[in-house]
Formats: C-alpha cells, sequence, structure tokens
C-alpha cells in the first residue's frame, strides 16, 4: 500500500516546533546559562506545563498552526518559557568550572 504524500509517518507533537520557535529569543532577552544541557532543560520543563498538540496528517499542522495565531495560546507558550528559564536557572544541571581567563575569572561550562 503506497502512503499518502500528505502523511507524516507518525503522530508529532506540534508544540514542540512552537516552543522552539520561541526558545533562543526569550533565553537571548534573560540571563540564563545559554549552554546546549540548559536550553533542553527549559525546553524540555515548558513542554510539560503545557499541553500536548499531536498532529499525524500535514492537515493537522496546518490546524495547529491557525491555533498558534491565537494571543493566549502564544501568551501560554511564553510564560512556560520563562517559569521554565526561573526554574533551571535556580538549578542547572551542567558542570561549571571557574577559570582564569584575560586576567580575570569567569565560568566556563564543561
Amino acid at each position: 500500500m503506497a502512503e499518502n504524500s500528505n502523511e507524516l509517518t507518525r503522530p508529532k507533537n506540534y508544540m514542540e516546533d512552537v516552543v522552539f520557535k520561541h526558545l533562543d529569543s526569550i533565553i537571548a532577552s534573560t540571563d540564563c546559562c545559554r549552554c546546549q544541557r540548559c536550553r533542553m532543560d527549559i525546553a524540555a520543563y515548558a513542554l510539560n506545563q503545557l499541553p500536548s498538540k499531536y498532529v499525524v496528517t500535514r492537515e493537522g499542522e496546518v490546524y495547529s498552526k491557525l491555533l498558534e495565531l491565537q494571543q493566549q495560546f502564544e501568551t501560554d507558550v511564553i510564560i512556560a518559557i520563562v517559569k521554565a528559564i526561573e526554574v533551571v536557572r535556580k538549578n542547572p544541571r551542567h558542570n561549571e568550572e571557574l577559570v582564569e581567563k584575560n586576567g580575570g575569572k569567569e565560568w566556563r561550562m564543561q
């Protein structure tokens, strides 16, 4: 049986796309760590606070994109990311090492 070109191969949580669409710009506007581990922890925490939006067909994905245009939906995503940043900032899971650099000290992620 031929696979319909309009169908995805498996269900996808469209909310992941929405969170990652906003993640970097929100992180850039804060003083939180930008290492990959913290970035992924922030995304995971935010996604766990938001309802899943699974889609299977391209049509479902288009419908989810329309939902994204709703102001409350956008606000909920931004709030979840900001809360996640606060949690991760207070409890970072990366390894840090204080190192000498250019006559001063700074934290380096390992």
